[in-house]
């Protein structure tokens, strides 16, 4: 890559990294002079000896049938389908004649994953939508009722009045590696229940890899060449245990068996926001952060690439109360390690709006970890 091409690339990662978490106050960003070296009031250093921050487990591998065996999709299948849901949507839209009329906006896929009648799919299948209504395999249809929805992770809750459902439990996507077998099952084109497998491809897509996606938005799919259409949306992406791992979300235009899937983790991190309060309130601690290049991790005597570069801070935000300056970098966010500027981002979002939370930062030769208080990260929705 030329080095304007570079430039381009990191200066278009710096924007999307700054809608988070240097809008959060709205004040704007200021260039700061450079890290003066001298810690922040009530900083605490850390030891270079200090244990390492541990990485997140990675889990066992799924077990598959050796090249003596058999293997069949058909029984993970049976155990699922009754748990996936068609969704059909309508909005009200103004005719011709003035008159306001119910048309139908889309078809998509959900499932369940609450015996009382509470059901997973993507917010962009019931956005706006006047009328729900959900349909079983076994010919039942029932009005749906929104709980709680996500845009910026294309993540919604939808309720049905009955109980006694059988819902797929949820596994763990970080445990899932790439290589693992993985099922989806959903309505692509309208052709109910259709089930494709493959492999998980990848993990950590971005918006960059997904074109068109709400750049307000927060990713982080797993990608896979199990065939995901449109119709698909919404639906369970199962491991070979018939768990949940993530909910099938997205097609990548002009390629071929390349599909996406939100992390199941992403999903449980939000679902006790959405349930609660029908939405998410995120947090935000006022920086501007990039990634660390190789020059940057040389010059800031950095044994590695890992962490956020401050290169900005709101005024007056979390952040610059907290004394952080310009060329720190943050190694961790209340207890998690920060591998780049999006997983800081999302971090920060999650964490709660005036919570307390300790950051790790690199400043020059020492490491050190302050406290802040999270502010408010408007909604963008309602800033309109």
């Amino acid at each position: 890559m030329s080095s304007s091409g570079a430039a381009t690339t990191r200066g278009v990662c710096a924007a999307a990294v700054a809608l988070a978490v240097c809008w959060a106050l709205v004040a704007g960003c200021k260039r700061t002079e450079p890290s003066d070296p001298e810690l922040p009031s009530g900083a605490v250093i850390v030891p270079a000896s200090a244990v390492p921050l541990p990485p997140i487990a990675s889990g066992a591998p799924v077990v598959v049938p050796g090249p003596g065996g058999a293997l069949s999709f058909a029984p993970l299948v049976k155990r699922s389908e009754a748990a996936v849901v068609t969704i059909k949507a309508w909005v009200k839209r103004e005719n011709a004649f003035g008159r306001e009329v119910s048309m139908a906006e889309g078809l998509g896929t959900g499932f369940v994953y609450d015996a009382k009648g509470l059901i997973l799919t993507n917010n962009h299948v019931i956005e706006n939508a006047a009328e729900i209504a959900v349909s079983f395999t076994d010919g039942r249809e029932f009005s749906g009722t929104v709980v709680g929805t996500d845009k910026p992770t294309d993540i919604a809750v939808v309720k049905v009045a009955t109980d006694g459902l059988s819902p797929l439990p949820l596994g763990d996507s970080d445990a899932l590696e790439v290589g693992d077998w993985v099922v989806a099952i959903g309505n692509p084109f309208g052709l109910e229940h259709t089930v494709s497998a493959g492999i998980l491809s990848a993990k950590g897509r971005t918006r960059d890899d997904v074109k068109g996606l709400d750049p307000a938005g927060y990713f982080n799919f797993l990608q896979t060449d199990a065939s995901i259409n449109p119709g698909n949306s919404g639906g369970p992406l199962l491991d070979l245990a018939g768990r949940v791992v993530g909910i099938n979300s997205a097609v990548r235009a002009n390629a071929n068996n390349i599909g996406f899937a939100i992390p199941i983790n992403m999903v449980r991190q939000l679902l006790p926001m959405l349930l609660k309060d029908g939405r998410v309130r995120r947090s935000a601690i006022g920086v501007f952060v990039e990634s660390l290049t190789q020059d940057d991790a040389k010059r800031l005597g950095r044994p590695a690439r890992q962490g956020a570069l401050v290169k900005s801070l709101v005024p007056g935000g979390p952040a610059e109360r907290a004394g952080l300056a310009r060329e720190d970098v943050i190694l961790a966010f209340d207890g998690k390690a920060v591998k780049d500027p999006n997983e800081l981002r999302w971090l920060a979002s999650i964490a709660g709006v005036n919570n307390t939370v300790s950051v790790r930062v690199a400043r020059a030769d020492r490491v050190f970890d302050v406290k802040m208080v999270l502010g408010e990260l408007p909604d963008p929705d309602e800033e309109r």
